[in-house]
């Protein structure tokens, strides 16, 4: 969630500087998350996608469409957007049938 909203303020403040791609499992290996809580982890992420509430709420139109690249792919903040609801929606699956966790 966060490296797709760092792209969506990038792009939606207007700079075009290309962005580049990252790997998700080295970013999971640059910490140890056994040494937090699942409560900590969680009130991270309600922290981090109030930011998120608080940065998308107030874009224009105009703003939401402006267009960048990340990992040589064009994006708009809109588009990223869209993206953190759907990641946010294929974890929560995943800790479901991968896990057994929740309903």
């Amino acid at each position: 969630e966060r490296v797709f909203a760092f792209r969506a303020f990038w792009i939606g403040r207007g700079d075009t500087t290309p962005l580049p791609g990252f790997d998700q499992d080295v970013f999971v290996r640059g910490t140890d998350f056994n040494q937090r809580t699942l409560n900590e982890l969680l009130d991270e992420f309600a922290a981090q996608r109030q930011a998120n509430l608080l940065y998308f709420k107030p874009l224009t139109s105009a703003e939401l469409e402006r267009r960048g690249t990340a990992s040589g792919n064009p994006f708009t903040p809109r588009a990223l957007l869209y993206a953190i609801v759907g990641h946010v929606l294929y974890h929560v699956h995943s800790l479901k049938t991968d896990y057994g966790v929740g309903g």
